[in-house]
């Protein structure tokens, strides 16, 4: 668990699961599996089964001991939703956060349709507290029927992270989603971002109004590029987030 996070529009990271497995070409140069392969074979070390899966039962507590509430990122270095990771410690993992409920968890996957049908099944009386956010990751317009199974999931706060963008996405029908992240690449492979891709999902927020966070133009590093678009730094935060929370937004 990583408090006071590098990545913008979180706090926190939590990650109950690690490791992960490709499954779409946002997957090519995971900066999670590029960070994890580093300590393969390290005896003792976190990773040191390198980017294999695993499952940590001894984190499941962690958010219970962070008493001051925050935006906390759910696996950062892997996908809840993978389909080795058992149905019974993802309840597990819903279950610490609908329990520790002052913070705010985000759950981030590209494997949409596990998700739907898990949030169908523990869902089905009553939609997900407001507390947990759930969302889809995207790389371009190939993978846009993640945000279709997002959108029929039972969750008030739907959000997308269109990272790392390689493609113009085109138009996107934001009904019920609450919350769009655009970022481009990062690491020493990193494949560039057009900024007509940016703009086009920024004007596409625009008329729908809904919530525009610009995390990054990329290259080398997350920070190289800088992240201002056309003058502009973008941080819109979902509506739910209001003028009255206690959440800690931005560092």
């Amino acid at each position: 668990m990583a408090n006071n996070s590098a990545i913008e529009w979180t706090d926190a990271t939590w990650n109950p699961v690690t490791g992960c497995t490709k499954i779409s070409r946002g997957c090519d140069n995971c900066y999670a599996e590029r960070f994890a392969e580093r300590w393969r074979g390290v005896s003792g070390h976190p990773y040191e089964q390198g980017f294999d899966l695993r499952l940590w039962s001894s984190r499941l507590a962690q958010p219970s001991r962070w008493i001051k509430p925050r935006l906390i990122f759910v696996n950062s270095m892997s996908d809840l939703f993978h389909k080795n990771v058992d149905i019974g410690f993802i309840d597990l993992v819903f279950d610490t956060m609908e329990t520790v409920d002052w913070h705010i968890y985000q759950v981030l996957t590209k494997r949409s349709s596990l998700m739907k049908d898990y949030l169908e099944s523990r869902y089905a009386v009553c939609s997900a507290p407001d507390h947990i956010w759930c969302g889809v990751s995207i790389e371009d317009h190939s993978a846009k029927s993640r945000i279709r199974h997002l959108r029929n999931s039972p969750v008030p706060v739907r959000f997308l992270s269109i990272e790392p963008l390689l493609g113009p996405v085109g138009e996107v029908n934001l009904e019920g989603i609450s919350w769009v992240i655009v970022g481009g690449e990062s690491g020493p492979h990193a494949r560039p971002v057009r900024p007509e891709w940016v703009r086009e999902i920024r004007d596409c927020c625009a008329r729908a109004e809904v919530p525009f966070f610009f995390k990054q133009w990329g290259g080398r590093t997350p920070k190289a590029g800088g992240r201002i678009l056309e003058g502009v730094e973008h941080n819109a935060m979902p509506k739910h987030i209001t003028e009255n929370t206690k959440i800690h937004v931005f560092k």
